[in-house]
């Protein structure tokens, strides 16, 4: 067993062109005020990382820890969730994504993606460069307007889809590999790897690369009524990262999972701040630590109702209070005996 690392703090939803969510200097040292000992980076924040110097300069990269520690906190990860969702977009989705590309390349799919691919890969070189293992970031997808067939999907379609998504990922998998990072994919409605079924899918079509791993986050579990606890038994060995993220789901005579096209704040099922929903948090840390999760509890704030820096101070503590410091003994080490392979033998009434 070992002790989870936290709590850190995914940035993504706190960047602002206000101090002091404007720069890295500004950004972290709140981080630290909240409670945090991490941040999660998101690499195409161009107020917080020049991925391009990080990509190509350990001495950048150096520098940026340096920063980050004089002002209390580590970078835990770097995320290219925006660039990941980019290496595969359906067409029926294209005007609504190229608001992530840059200015010049909206319109134009195929220079889109080869933008989102070197993204991704200059996040992985950045990785290294900072000392890190993992990252984060979306799959993308190319099937996800069939998720619900009808009509029925004729057959093929989803293989199809599939054997694309791994084709464009296997490269940058493999890059990973050379650098020693791990992409951990966040399992999310909205992309092709949702759930354990398509994540496995996905997995068998890059032959089960070790560096594809999984980002967990049980809020979109809940939501999607699969077994969050059951998730982190089944794929131990593929959770890299892991997002502390709340929800509830409240059915009603009128909603259900798919949630009536209404606003957030109206839905049966919503995201709340930790703490103020419906997963089971105890039991969560409670497996983390028993399955030697070496990796970081990262706040992802994200809530219908909270505002976002009441959340972010109430989820530093929320994990630093469920954080359990694994025991370096047994509870009944009082009552050890001291017996001996001998001893244990005559026990057994199988020695002399």
């Amino acid at each position: 067993m070992r002790t989870i690392k936290g709590p850190g703090l995914f940035l993504a939803q706190f960047v602002g062109s206000a101090p002091p969510f404007d720069s890295f200097a500004g950004i972290t040292a709140w981080a630290a005020d909240c409670g945090f000992l991490g941040v999660q980076l998101p690499s195409g924040a161009e107020a917080l990382i020049d991925l391009e110097r990080a990509a190509s300069s350990r001495d950048y990269c150096d520098e940026l820890r340096g920063r980050a520690a004089q002002n209390g906190v580590e970078i835990t990860e770097l995320s290219a969730h925006i660039q990941g969702q980019l290496v595969a977009v359906h067409p029926a989705f294209d005007e609504a994504f190229d608001g992530f590309a840059p200015a010049a390349l909206r319109g134009n799919p195929a220079a889109r993606q080869e933008w989102a691919v070197d993204q991704v890969r200059k996040t992985i070189d950045a990785s290294a460069n900072l000392g890190l293992d993992r990252m984060a970031a979306f799959s993308g997808a190319l099937a996800w307007p069939y998720f619900y067939p009808w009509p029925q999907r004729p057959a093929g379609l989803v293989e199809a889809a599939f054997d694309a998504l791994a084709a464009r990922w296997r490269p940058i998998l493999d890059h990973a590999d050379a650098r020693g990072v791990d992409i951990c994919f966040e399992i999310h409605p909205g992309e092709d790897l949702h759930d354990g079924a398509s994540f496995e899918m996905f997995l068998d079509r890059v032959d089960q690369h070790p560096r594809a791993k999984m980002l967990y986050d049980p809020s979109h579990y809940l939501l999607q009524q699969l077994d969050y606890l059951a998730n982190l038994d089944i794929y131990a060995e593929r959770i890299g990262m892991v997002h502390i993220k709340d929800a509830e789901f409240n059915p009603t005579g009128r909603q259900g999972v798919y949630g009536g096209y209404q606003p957030w704040l109206n839905r049966a099922g919503r995201f709340r701040s930790p703490g103020d929903g419906q997963v089971d948090f105890r039991a969560i840390f409670s497996k983390l630590a028993a399955m030697d999760f070496d990796g970081w509890a990262v706040v992802e704030w994200e809530c219908a109702l909270k505002h976002p820096e009441d959340g972010a101070r109430e989820g530093a503590a929320f994990v630093r209070d469920h954080i359990i410091r694994v025991t370096d003994r047994s509870f009944d080490d009082f009552a050890d005996g001291g017996a001996d392979r001998a001893a244990n033998l005559r026990m057994l009434g199988l020695g002399g």
